[in-house]
């Protein structure tokens, strides 16, 4: 008899998305269409739980009345095929995770044991072929598996106790032949030469022979990934073939080998090699004086310079931190981990240096993702498969750790099928004075801190440093790490306390290499326990604790009077932290396991890097036949200008962009869409500082250039341009050029013996030498991905510049076209005789522009691409829906060709003359000219051609629109349901000046810093606790803690995030089940009924609202199946846009201060906001002045249209209100405004909510 409990858990079928989708996806994707119905279902196997907890879960945790249906032990099939699907053992199931959190919180004496699966029913005649080609689709080898529909026995694994780590007799005196032979079968990622350098280390040094963990741990410290071997191979000989842009090329290689012998002059132990020519640059400008700025420190895992701010108006110092980061190996083979722990390992970079990252880029390539599924190559995952599954992977990471989006894009080329892009860029800052860069000194303890080690991400530094081909999707499985946002961001939570971050020596994340290169670079001397590691389950041995990679942890060095302190800090924040290591006096790195030393290698050995490696660079000059550098053939304007809308490269992303929240931390200055319809993409992210109090005017900009098909043709001019391209883009925004410094992104085919090979990475970096130094601006880092090669396809040449600039926020432009009448001027630069800029002519032009953007004369810019100007108008013009008009004297071979560094600009008529002789005070007046002016109608004329902004529209927006939807419902009737307008409305009896608000923070919860902000600035004072749940003690004690909280506090902010990633599949779970304990389920029964009190749940805090029964019912109830509640928004993903709502009610003391009947904006961001209930709870609602506020469109009426009811809520229904309106639920987060926040979007963002609730107390 089985002790496992067996639960199968179903949307019911109006709000089944996901097998809607999927059914969708067999149909289109796969080209079955005999499918007639799909279910899936939420396959939950538990054990060690006693009944009456059980019962509890069934419906609070495992399913919730109003939208699933439960099955016990099994459900009935009826003809239909069915098949589950389970993640791999050590792959981590955030899912059963969270299940296993929540269900403890119901006796948290239990041990509850949880597997979760997933069941897929395919209802309708399905051959046996088509059924695999189904299993196919839905199950990922890397990462998943098919499983059994049997329940097991036990859910309990009996780890076996892993074996001694061997250790390789004979190997140091070991023939070359019988070496080679071990070497083969090891599978490593570094070179047979290596193996020999390692051979004769333990055979002259050590006089031993090594062990299995000392070869895995030199594999990892050794890897392209941690060391950048390919970057650091001595390049002996350097050619240059015959071509049209030789004499360029060999210039700029020339100028670098002079800078060379410069700056290591009297050194020896210098030669030329890719890092050298990658760092150059910034060495010469250095010594020039043009990088003062950068922060000294042997510490740094990001680019760090320092930054004078002025907060409440006295000047202090602050780090600011940008770092990019790829995970292209990982994502080519499993989309969503890949691209979920590409953002964790931009992240953690930035925070391991101690500074809070606020705002994050993602750019990615891809090839076509509009083709069949049938054309994909073996071996391969579908494009289309591909991207959907990346954006929601790195999304999913960035919405739950709270982290804001601020620009999205991803290129298509054709070569990206190779391997796929995924980069992640992110911005970090933190007060100087909260930042100590010490040394490492004997005696210091290492405290590890965050999440556990499992089998997953063993291997991940190597993996992506080997070559791959057609099998390497089946063998790579455990290199791809789990990502866990809610771990990384309570990380995020300590270390923003200056009080912690202070006692930090030095820190080290655990990306690459795990233990053994995360704790081994921050000391010479170490000795590491690896006993003391917690682990996720037991039966590792000591080589997978020793390597095994995590986003979530990281290692800092504590100085042993601080041991204590420290890990009280950590306990606080409900984080694991555990000493694990001493820093010694001796050079080694010794790791112990079980009492045995089984790694003892000396300092000296590890920082050699492997055997020096050689090879001969052959570099291939472009020819000026092929150039893409050329203006366009154009017969027909009008087909030539719908032709580019469609383009991959230019269409509209916006079903991409929205899955990321861009508004969180409520400093985002652009939202990625702005104009009043969202339609006017955004080219940088600009974000204030994340200033805890006070006011700053400070904000950070980011930017990216590049272009596959130019850098195709020569990654010369490729890199060159994309240094210009994300200048031009800062500029474009009302940045000062002067003060920017780059991060590059280098992406290459695999590199062999062969010196041709060679060319292309040598030729971009000498590219971006040359730009660099013409405009006297540095790259201050970067990161190097050296293996875009499968098969025989290689990846574009790719050399990404990120532009990172700092400026004030009242400098800044936002570029959707403002106004009818307003005249469009078009900026050229100058180019030589071989298409390279004039670096000084655009520095002079650049400054014109920031002038004239200075002094309010242009008042819209953007930044021309190799699309050139029809692309840039139609998009300025799409935001506010303006027509446009270009003069008939420009040559349509002009208006479509590239413009790469060009800048089309908006401005007044009566300020054109100034802005004339601006340029022509500066030398360039041939270098602006009047194009065309701004139209109130909405048309597009050029000459005689004319297209209707729908038209255009419509091809601009159609070509993604299958791949990355932006609406999954026609519906758009308008919804009638008036006012309620009320005198009678709840008024305090218990008066206090200043109310205290309580804001309760859980694994997942991101919001609190922006609602504790709100209620400061209205006046309350904020209390904010963590639960902590990490023992049953913790739990006790956690409760005790928001017990008294609440009974000291007037108001409960229930703040948004991701309640336990929204697991176990569904939103505010673990949120909601907290406050059903008993005594805080009293607390806040006291708090409403004796004490006046209010209560407010935005996002996720308004779905913990609603599964409490706190709204409608104004207390905690069990929920029946006809409650309203929160569900799936109706595009079945996650929605990041401003939405427009309006207040419908006056009953509420939150809507005090708002105007009924008045349209706020405010930023949404959710996948689960979906308002449904049955009619009779509707009707109840609207009579009894309920409904607070509804989703309207552009006329102000509530709407069912997507494009404004953004999750398809019943009755256009935002928010809702108790039945005295004293507590409030909704779902835009009105707490997220703030001075120049979301400046490209129109509208007023106040509410005056936050005030209304403390004034209703005075």
């Amino acid at each position: 008899m089985s002790n496992v409990r067996r639960v199968y858990v179903e949307k019911k079928p109006a709000y089944a998305v996901k097998a809607q989708e999927l059914q969708a996806e067999i149909k289109s994707y796969l080209g079955i269409s005999t499918v007639t119905g799909v279910r899936v279902l939420i396959r939950y196997d538990i054990e060690n739980i006693s009944d009456e907890t059980y019962k509890k879960a069934l419906v609070t945790v495992f399913s919730e009345p109003p939208v699933d249906t439960v099955y016990e032990e099994n459900f009935d099939l009826g003809n239909a095929k069915a098949f589950s699907v389970e993640f791999l053992p050590g792959q981590f199931d955030q899912r059963a995770d969270s299940a296993e959190q929540c269900v403890k919180l119901l006796n948290e004496n239990e041990e509850p044991v949880i597997r979760t699966a997933t069941t897929y029913v395919i209802e309708g005649e399905v051959t046996d072929e088509q059924l695999e080609a189904i299993k196919h689709h839905c199950i990922n080898p890397v990462d998943s598996r098919e499983t059994g529909m049997e329940k097991p026995q036990t859910l309990v694994t009996e780890f076996e106790e892993p074996a001694d780590v061997i250790v390789f007799d004979g190997f140091k005196d070991m023939p070359e032949q019988e070496l080679k032979a071990l070497y083969d079968s090891l599978n490593l990622a570094m070179t047979f030469k290596d193996f020999l350098h390692i051979q004769n280390y333990f055979h002259n040094d050590e006089h031993r022979d090594p062990t299995m963990t000392e070869i895995r741990v030199l594999d990892t410290y050794w890897s392209d990934h941690c060391r950048h071997t390919t970057f650091s191979t001595e390049l002996k000989e350097v050619t240059f073939g015959e071509g049209d842009y030789k004499e360029p090329m060999v210039k700029t290689y020339e100028e670098y080998v002079a800078t060379h012998k410069e700056i290591y002059k009297g050194r020896d132990d210098k030669f030329i090699c890719l890092m050298d020519l990658a760092l150059m640059a910034m060495k010469k400008l250095k010594k020039e004086g043009k990088l003062n700025d950068q922060e000294e420190s042997d510490e740094i895992n990001a680019c760090s310079i320092v930054v004078p701010v002025e907060v409440d108006g006295k000047t202090e110092e602050w780090l600011v931190n940008f770092k990019n980061e790829t995970h292209n190996h990982p994502t080519e083979i499993e989309p969503f981990g890949g691209a979920a722990t590409c953002l964790g390992g931009a992240i953690r970079d930035p925070l391991s240096g101690r500074t809070y990252v606020y705002q994050a880029m993602r750019v990615t390539g891809a090839a076509d993702p509009t083709v069949s599924v049938k054309d994909t190559i073996e071996g391969k995952l579908p494009q289309k498969k591909i991207v959907r599954s990346a954006a929601a992977g790195y999304s999913s990471y960035g919405n739950q750790i709270g982290l804001a989006t601020g620009y999205v894009k991803e290129i298509y080329h054709p070569n990206y099928v190779a391997k796929r892009m995924e980069i992640g860029a992110v911005m970090g800052a933190a007060p100087r004075r909260a930042v100590q860069r010490m040394t490492s000194d004997p005696g210091d303890i290492i405290i590890l801190l965050g999440g556990r080690t499992g089998r997953d991400g063993c291997g991940g530094a190597t993996g992506s440093s080997k070559a791959h081909n057609t099998q390497s999707i089946d063998t790579c499985g455990a290199e791809v790490q789990k990502g866990n946002p809610p771990t990384e961001r309570k990380i995020q939570r300590l270390f923003r306390r200056e009080e912690v971050s202070y006692i930090i020596k030095k820190c080290n994340d655990f990306g690459a290499g795990g233990v053994s290169v995360a704790i081994g670079e921050l000391a010479d001397g170490l000795r590491v326990q690896l006993d003391k590691v917690p682990k996720k389950y037991a039966g590792l041995d000591g080589t997978e604790i020793a390597i095994s990679e995590s986003q979530e942890r990281m290692a800092v060095v504590i100085a042993p009077e601080n041991v204590e302190k420290f890990l009280a800090y950590a306990a606080e924040e409900n984080l694991e932290a555990v000493e694990v290591a001493v820093v010694t006096e001796e050079p080694r790195l010794v790791l112990n396991w079980r009492g045995k030393e089984i790694v003892n290698i000396s300092r000296a050995f590890l920082d050699t890097n492997g055997a020096h490696q050689e090879t001969n660079v052959a570099v291939d000059i472009p020819s000026k036949a092929d150039s893409v550098l050329v203006q366009p053939e154009v017969t027909d304007v009008r087909a030539k200008w719908l032709d580019t809308l469609k383009d991959l490269n230019v269409c509209s992303q916006k079903g991409l962009v929205e899955m990321f929240d861009g508004s969180i931390g409520a400093g985002s200055v652009f939202m990625p869409y702005g104009g009043k319809y969202q339609l006017t993409e955004t080219q940088s992210m600009v974000a204030k500082l994340p200033v805890m109090t006070g006011k700053c005017d400070t904000v950070t900009m980011m930017s990216y250039g590049f272009d596959p098909y130019l850098s195709s043709w020569s990654p010369y001019h490729g890199a060159v341009y994309a240094v210009l391209e994300s200048i031009s883009r800062i500029v474009a925004a009302g940045g000062d050029y002067h003060k920017i410094r780059f991060t590059f992104q280098e992406y290459f085919r695999r590199m062999s013996e062969e010196p041709s090979r060679w060319s292309q990475p040598f030729a971009a970096l000498l590219g971006a030498y040359s730009a660099q130094m013409g405009f006297g601006l540095p790259s201050i880092g970067g990161k190097d991905s050296m293996s875009g090669t499968f098969n025989d396809i290689d990846v574009p040449p790719t050399l990404v510049s990120f532009a990172v600039d700092i400026a004030k926020q009242q400098d800044i432009i936002t570029p959707e076209l403002k106004k009818a009448g307003n005249k469009l001027m078009m900026i050229t630069i100058d180019k030589d005789a071989y298409d390279l800029p004039d670096y000084e002519k655009v520095m002079k032009l650049y400054d014109v522009v920031y002038n004239m953007i200075q002094e309010k004369k242009l008042v819209s810019v953007y930044a021309l691409d190799a699309k050139g100007l029809i692309a840039a108008v139609s998009k300025m013009a799409f935001g506010n829906k303006l027509g446009v008009s270009i003069r008939g004297c420009l040559k349509p071979e002009e208006a479509f060709a590239p413009g790469f560094g060009n800048l089309i600009a908006e401005a007044a008529p009566e300020d054109t003359d100034a802005i004339k002789a601006a340029f022509e005070a500066a030398g360039l007046r041939a270098n602006v000219s009047i194009v065309g002016s701004v139209l109130d109608e909405q048309v597009f004329r050029y000459g005689d051609v004319e297209i209707s902004m729908e038209e255009a529209l419509d091809a601009w927006t159609g070509t993604l629109e299958k791949v990355f939807p932006t609406r999954a419902t026609e519906n758009k009737e308008e919804v009638q349901t008036g006012l309620y307008d009320t005198k009678d409305i709840y008024v305090c009896k218990h008066k206090i000046a200043r109310p205290t608000v309580f804001v309760p923070v859980f694994p997942g919860t991101n919001c609190e810093y922006d609602s504790a902000r709100a209620f400061e600035r209205a006046g309350a004072d904020v209390i904010t606790k963590v639960f902590r749940n990490l023992s049953a003690e913790d739990i006790r004690e956690s409760v005790d803690v928001f017990e008294k909280a609440i009974s000291q506090s007037q108001i409960i902010m229930f703040p948004g995030g991701f309640s336990a990633g929204d697991e176990p599949e569904g939103s505010a779970k673990f949120f909601a089940t907290v406050f059903r304990n008993e005594k805080i389920k009293e607390a806040v029964t006291k708090l409403l009924n004796e004490r006046d009190g209010l209560c407010l749940g935005i996002c996720n805090g308004f779905q913990a609202l609603i599964k409490l029964g706190l709204v409608p019912n104004g207390e905690i109830v069990e929920l029946d199946e006809n409650a309203p509640t929160l569900t799936y928004n109706t595009i079945g993903r996650h929605i990041s846009k401003m939405v427009y709502t309006k207040v419908v009610t006056n009953k509420s003391p939150w809507l005090a201060g708002a105007e009924l009947g008045k349209v706020y904006t405010s930023p949404a961001s959710h996948g689960e906001g979906r308002f449904v209930a049955p009619k009779e709870w509707l009707d109840k609602l609207f009579a009894n002045g309920q409904v607070a506020t509804q989703y309207v469109n552009e006329a102000g009426n509530p709407t069912m249209d997507e494009e404004w009811n953004v999750n398809g809520s019943y009755m256009a229904i935002e928010g809702i209100t108790s039945p005295d309106g004293r507590v409030l639920g909704k779902m835009a987060h009105a707490e997220r405004r703030g001075d120049a926040v979301a400046m490209n979007i129109t509208g007023d963002q106040d509410m005056k909510l936050f005030e209304s609730g403390v004034n209703y107390f005075k």
